[in-house]
């Protein structure tokens, strides 16, 4: 690659780097992370989370600014996609390798915990976005975007209950109440 490619490369990377998202993904994966690695003790947890917690903060904005361009996408499917597959996947892919390169320890466990939390929090991540919130460049405050996420969380998790109605009588299915 060359220089003025590199340049072009970093600078779009950096344009699109969204803050809310990076300050709030690297809080709840080092978290999540301590926790995963507590068995190894603590000073490997902490080492797994530092690392985690810098790399996180550092990357999280440019996929989550990779997330938002992909909304404008004219196919709304590839889009959601991209939000929900290609970024977290690359971001798994990403973040396995710092790990392996920094020496911190990672476990089977750990990456399937990481993994799991990952494949939901794009979903939440995807709806989140879809309604306005955690985007860049729109004017709204980190605090005005907090302010929706308890009616976000209660719509994420009743969407499968609601499909599910929808859905259900479509094909057939019968629910007996009570």
């Amino acid at each position: 690659m060359t220089a003025p490619n590199l340049n072009r490369l970093l600078t779009g990377a950096l344009c699109n780097w969204n803050w809310k998202c990076a300050l709030m993904s690297a809080a709840a994966r080092s978290f999540v992370c301590l926790v995963a690695m507590l068995h190894a003790g603590l000073r490997g947890g902490v080492a797994a989370m530092l690392v985690e917690l810098v790399y996180v903060t550092l990357t999280a904005g440019v996929y989550a600014g990779m997330q938002q361009r992909a909304l404008a996408l004219r196919c709304r499917a590839l889009g959601n996609l991209i939000v929900v597959a290609g970024v977290p996947g690359l971001a798994q892919a990403l973040d396995w390798l710092v790990h392996r390169v920094s020496g911190a320890p990672v476990s089977g466990g750990v990456l399937t915990a990481v993994s799991m939390f990952t494949a939901v929090s794009a979903l939440f991540h995807l709806h989140v976005m879809r309604n306005g919130v955690f985007l860049s460049g729109h004017g709204r405050s980190l605090l005005n975007d907090l302010r929706q996420i308890p009616g976000l969380v209660a719509g994420f998790v009743l969407r499968p209950f609601v499909l599910f109605a929808i859905f259900a009588p479509r094909a057939g299915i019968q629910v007996k109440n009570g």
